[in-house]
């Protein structure tokens, strides 16, 4: 500390000299309010308020009066001043006289003259200049100055006198002096005040990183009472969390206490604060805990939901830019279930904020017990990170022009089976690279489906997708679509430089809509006989007859186990109680445009049964290259069979298929097949009857999955056989289905 005085008053002898050499340079003119030349009843060069200001005289003296007009009102003078070139400290000099001030809400609504800098272009610039401010009244008139260095780059002082939202007061001036000053000893005093404080926080910093080394050594957390068992003094919540409050509890089941969020009311945020000292060395943290949730309902936003949001603060307790992560949950949760994240720690990091919320759902409670915070191996964390930074950079794909010369023959249906322009048959094997149906951004597919062409082999691939984010009405999406419409222009163009096809799939459950039917006449006019390109029209229909499913009618509501298990509550109700158009009336839709591509059209029942085509309801195309039929089997499905009187008339395109060791909760366990007896049985039947297919999912997280990660390693359970058989192995299909 000392040396930074001896500093400041050296520095102060030396500006002596040059402040004799260099007169003071006046910002502003009128400083002491006494000319109004124009006669409009207030100074010149002053801008009038709003309201609260008024223009004074006492004893032939003029000045500025700002008065609150009622409480919380913000009463402002704003000025912008101009800096001239080569200025590079100013200060503010005045005479004040307070009467009758009452501080508002806030600690900081007092009176004050707020100021700020910005540039050329009318940018905010930072640093800003010192705020004087004053917090009680005056014994009559004084005087008060600052002085401050200018920021780099600026070159307008906002200057701002203001009874910021106070309860009530008035605040008179005079003699307003702005000028520029030697920037010496404004530095030298900046500096040295800037040096004090940082030693004081650093100081403060100190303290209560080692309590909460002790109380980490003391109770192994760093949240204490994380278990909320121990009562406050009244006894009426869990200690050091608060109280109970129309949307937080203190729950007890089976002699357990826990935390308890509830959402009252649609869109409101429900949220519990709670700041914790980080102790020194940690430069990573791990925080667990149990939660339950019930009753969850998605606000308007796709990340309105239950969640943990975290900051950091340093020392001065100001918000850091780099911050974790939240840890979210988006449905109800199956009772109690463990949670964990970990996040390293910015080195100016003195404390975490952690704030668990129902982040304005529409409806929902969030449980939440056990917490414990403790420093973490930053080791893994760093690891896991490169490696998302290696794989963001290996999925990069460039773009690439339409090559003609590569592209595949345009196929047609002759019989049951698929042909090309020399009478050659094509059959069509590969994968699914998803993604895209559930979110409009995702460029992690682009690198699948060039993956899935030049390393698995396939040459054929599924693209699921879907009309909302096709128009661009996601909330992620702010280009009405533009972009993903250009991205799957791009897939298409990889896919069919390499010599692959590509399908198309709307990626929607129960019954074709009129805005599927809009998006097929759209999408189908966007790809006209692109020869790459076909058209799976509708994912995957359920619930509904096979009179409805050709030719259209209502849909009603749906009863029984409902296999589009990741829908939520509410989108499965909007798949109910409307009129379709009918798989018939997607077709006429893509033929509409005139474009000749093969359109593919799923079965009922989750697409797994085709029986219907066979029996009279077989679709009609009258000018195009002619139809497949879609079926989805999985390792719960039996019925293999009935997919063989189908096939023998029409082309099959097994568009989904796939066995997982991970069980599907909506399906009973004893159902799902073992899937080292199931994936190699499926891939012999697909081989014996030369069935059109592509597995799901090439994704590490959609199951059934075919990659452990997106290193793109294949499962061994499902991923292996499938590249295997694209590679060219046989499979021996031994047991019927």
């Amino acid at each position: 500390m000392k040396k930074h005085l001896l500093l400041l008053l050296s520095t102060l002898l030396v500006a002596q000299g040059a402040l004799a050499e260099n007169p003071d340079q006046m910002l502003v003119a009128n400083s002491n309010m006494e000319t109004d030349a124009d006669g409009d009843q207030w100074p010149d060069g002053w801008p009038k308020l709003k309201a609260g200001g008024s223009w004074e005289q006492e004893e032939g003296n003029r000045f500025l009066r700002l008065r609150s007009t009622e409480p919380g009102a913000m009463i402002m003078l704003y000025r912008e001043i101009n800096i001239p070139d080569g200025v590079e400290a100013i200060e503010v000099a005045f005479r004040q006289r307070i009467t009758g001030l009452k501080l508002g809400k806030q600690a900081w609504f007092d009176a004050r003259i707020m100021m700020e800098f910005m540039s050329a272009d009318r940018q905010k610039v930072s640093p800003g200049p010192k705020v004087p401010n004053s917090r009680k009244d005056t014994e009559g008139w004084v005087e008060k100055s600052v002085s401050f260095p200018v920021s780099e780059g600026a070159k307008i002082l906002k200057f701002m006198p203001s009874l910021f939202n106070v309860e009530a007061g008035v605040w008179d001036l005079d003699d307003i002096v702005v000028r520029a000053v030697d920037p010496a000893p404004v530095k030298a005093e900046a500096e040295a005040a800037t040096a004090a404080h940082a030693e004081k926080k650093a100081a403060e910093a100190a303290k209560r990183r080692a309590k909460a080394a002790a109380a980490l050594e003391k109770n192994g957390s760093l949240i204490a009472n994380g278990d909320f068992e121990t009562p406050n003094k009244a006894g009426d919540f869990a200690d050091g969390w608060g109280k109970t409050s129309s949307t937080t509890s203190w729950g007890e089941e089976d002699g357990n206490r826990f935390l308890r969020l509830v959402s009252p009311e649609p869109d409101k945020m429900v949220m519990v604060y709670r700041t914790y000292d980080i102790p020194a060395g940690a430069q990573a943290l791990e925080l667990t805990w149990r939660q339950r949730v019930s009753g969850l309902k998605k606000g308007k936003m796709p990340w309105f939901d239950a969640r943990f949001l975290f900051e950091f603060m340093d020392a001065s307790g100001k918000k850091l830019a780099n911050k974790p992560g939240p840890s979210y949950t988006q449905r109800d949760t199956a009772g109690w279930v463990e949670k964990s994240t970990r996040f390293l720690v910015p080195e100016e990091a003195v404390t975490l904020v952690m704030m668990p919320s129902l982040f304005q759902v529409a409806a929902g409670t969030f449980d939440i017990d056990d917490l414990k915070l403790v420093p973490a191996d930053p080791a893994p964390i760093l690891a896991a990170r490169a490696e998302r930074k290696k794989i963001e950079a290996a999925r990069n794909v460039p773009l690439e022009a339409p090559d003609k010369a590569k592209w595949p023959p345009m196929l047609k249906v002759v019989g049951n089976r698929l042909h090309d322009p020399s009478g050659k048959e094509v059959w069509l094997q590969g994968v699914n690279a998803g993604g895209l149906e559930t979110l409009p951004h995702d460029k992690q597919v682009v690198k699948s489906v060039v993956v899935a062409i030049d390393d698995w082999k396939s040459n054929c691939v599924r693209l699921p997708m879907n009309e909302t984010f096709w128009y661009g009405k996601s909330p992620y999406q702010k280009d009405g679509g533009q972009s993903y419409r250009e991205m799957i222009d791009q897939i298409v163009t990889l896919a069919a430089n390499r010599g692959a096809y590509l399908v198309l799939d709307l990626h929607r459950f129960r019954a074709p809509k009129p805005e599927h039917a809009e998006f097929w006449k759209d999408a189908a006019a966007r790809y006209k006989d692109h020869p790459a390109v076909l058209f799976d029209l509708f994912n995957e229909p359920h619930g509904i007859s096979w009179e409805v499913w050709r030719n259209g009618g209502f849909v009603g509501t749906k009863e029984g186990n409902d296999e589009s298990a990741f829908l939520t509550e509410e989108e499965k109700k909007k798949n109910q109680g409307f009129e379709s158009v009918g798989m018939q009336g997607l077709v006429d839709a893509v033929r509409s445009t005139g474009a000749k591509n093969i359109v593919i059209a799923g079965g009922v029942f989750w697409c797994n049964d085709l029986t219907g085509i066979v029996n009279g309801y077989a679709l009609e195309d009258k000018t195009g290259n002619g139809i497949m039929y879609s079926w989805h089997t999985y390792h719960w499905h039996p019925g293999w069979v009935r997919v063989i009187p189908v096939a023998e008339k029409h082309p099959i395109f097994l568009g989904e298929v796939g066995a997982d060791v991970q069980k599907m909760g909506f399906i009973p366990d004893a159902d799902q097949e073992d899937p080292y007896t199931f994936v190699p049985d499926m891939l012999g039947f697909i081989q014996k009857y030369r069935i059109n297919w592509t597995g799901w999912c090439l994704h590490p997280k959609a199951s059934p999955r075919m990659l452990v990660d997106w290193n793109y390693t294949p499962t061994p359970f499902w991923g292996q056989f499938a590249k295997d058989a694209l590679g060219g192995k046989q499979f021996e299909m031994k047991k019927m289905r």
